[in-house]
């Protein structure tokens, strides 16, 4: 018989903020009596711009800037419905972003 997981996928462009959530979540369910896998964590994404200073003098003066990602993923086993309610009553943060799978 397979057993039923959920599986979160945090993510962020603030490490401290999604640390900060993992944690709530995994004390959370902790404390509602179902086991966890994880936090894992993912390899971070980083994108990079360059953006001309000035589109007419200076064509050669660029900024660089560069976005990163992190990520994170978190596998709740057996949840019961104490655990999903304990999920739905958090309140995590507007920086990090949670998928459920």
């Amino acid at each position: 018989m397979k057993k039923q997981r959920i599986r979160l996928t945090f993510r962020s462009y603030d490490h401290q903020l999604l640390d900060k959530a993992v944690k709530q979540v995994v004390l959370a369910v902790r404390r509602a009596g179902s086991d966890i896998v994880g936090p894992v964590p993912l390899p971070n994404k980083r994108k990079c711009f360059t953006v001309l200073r000035s589109p007419h003098i200076d064509k050669k003066s660029r900024d660089q800037f560069e976005i990163i990602t992190h990520r994170r993923i978190l596998d709740i086993i057996a949840p019961s419905d104490q655990t999903m309610d304990a999920l739905s009553k958090l309140n995590i943060s507007s920086g990090v972003d949670v998928k459920i799978a």
